[in-house]
């Protein structure tokens, strides 16, 4: 199976060309159309069944393995790549920089330009599939939820039977060609916490005959703060970012009510528990000690991404024997950033991962993470990308069938 790879490399150059025209043009949220059809155009000429999304610019490509000794119920394996981009000012020194006011800075066009390499690679290598492999390119992962709307669409089933497994990978500035994950908890689960403190407005210069909900909004952000590092156990955490304030309109004025946001990570049930109960608490308990009121609004968007052990055992196995003991790390520990990969991982077991593509020939001080406007990644991985995600799909199917 190690042509895969060097398949995957002979078609660095189209990948690469398609990921650097998305990144030129990159949209966001649930409508990607010109994404969209960048993809349909990538995947043309493909022995495909292709569908795209009522709720969702998704598409869905179905290739039918054809092994000879590929059972009449034949199984299939998802493997899934998201599209959208974040509304960020790209910040970077690309020739290919996007100049739309927003920015592919999660790696997003990677992993799209990947997929489309996987599907041309196991298309050329369908002889090899004793089953069936969906290839779900989602819109939306970006706090849309895109991957819901499409497993509300029926993307699971899409091959007329339920993917028995599925798999995916997120590329990372990390050493490169590098695959890292572990079983069980890989990331966090993402929720959104709001406040808005009620007082009674006034004037700037007469404090006394108004009930200012500012002093216990910046109260409120500090002891959030407090809660997360002196009430919560080290060894189940959470990371809450407040991200947004807003009072007044108009520097002269007491606002009448001020609001909060914030991101909150979460790694177990227990710990969402907590975290939405003692929440409310402070909220509460800071606005009256203040003559105030609180409203709040704690929200789960994404669950905890959990990887099934056994498939994940199985997969790191077999991307040592593929890619090299080197280049295939266990995580430690699970990551705090969210993924709405989740949803599908709940329904179907399967192994998200990450992948390194970190570039080595520009200064780590002009380089961000993920989600900066600065992040750059190197595109050269996006062969062995495809490859590692195409020789999941033939050895599951063939573990599954037994077959060679």
């Amino acid at each position: 199976m190690h042509d895969l790879l060097a398949d995957g490399r002979a078609l660095l150059p189209t990948l690469q060309e398609l990921r650097r025209s998305l990144h030129t043009f990159p949209e966001v949220g649930l409508d990607l159309p010109r994404t969209q059809a960048a993809v349909l155009d990538a995947l043309s000429g493909l022995d495909l069944e292709v569908t795209t999304g009522v709720g969702t610019t998704s598409v869905v490509a179905v290739l039918r393995g054809s092994h000879p000794n590929r059972p009449a119920a034949a199984p299939a394996v998802l493997l899934r790549g998201d599209m959208d981009a974040l509304p960020v000012t790209e910040e970077t020194d690309e020739p290919f920089a996007s100049t739309n006011g927003h920015m592919h800075a999660c790696g997003h066009d990677l992993h799209t330009a990947g997929l489309v390499g996987a599907a041309r690679l196991l298309h050329a290598h369908r002889d090899r599939l004793a089953g069936d492999v969906v290839f779900m390119f989602q819109p939306g992962e970006e706090g849309c939820n895109g991957a819901s709307v499409m497993i509300d669409e029926g993307v699971l089933d899409a091959s007329g039977t339920r993917a028995i497994a599925a798999f995916g990978a997120h590329v990372f500035p990390g050493p490169r060609g590098v695959a890292a994950t572990r079983p069980g908890t890989l990331q966090a689960g993402s929720n959104t916490l709001r406040v808005t403190i009620h007082g009674r407005g006034g004037h700037g210069s007469q404090p006394q005959t108004a009930v200012d909900p500012v002093p216990a909004l910046a109260e409120l952000v500090t002891a959030l703060q407090n809660m997360v590092s002196r009430r919560i156990d080290v060894f189940d955490p959470i990371a809450m970012s407040v991200t947004q304030l807003h009072a007044s309109d108009a520097i002269n004025v007491i606002p009448a009510s001020a609001t909060m946001g914030a991101t909150v990570r979460t790694l177990s049930d227990e710990s969402l528990d907590i975290v939405r109960t003692r929440s409310k608490q402070l909220a509460d308990g800071i606005a009256a000690a203040h003559g105030c009121t609180a409203e709040v609004d704690f929200a789960v968007q994404y669950p905890v991404t959990v990887n099934d052990t056994d498939e994940t055992a199985w997969a790191m196995d077999e991307l040592r024997g593929f890619l090299g003991e080197d280049r295939v790390q266990l995580l430690e520990q699970p990551i705090m950033p969210s993924e709405d990969f989740s949803f599908v991982l709940r329904e179907v077991p399967g192994t998200y991962l990450m992948f390194g593509a970190e570039r080595t020939d520009v200064p780590a001080e002009r380089q961000g993470n993920n989600h900066s406007p600065f992040v750059i990644f190197d595109d050269s991985v996006l062969g062995d990308q495809a490859a590692l995600l195409a020789h999941l799909a033939v050895e599951r199917l063939a573990k599954e069938t037994h077959t060679v």
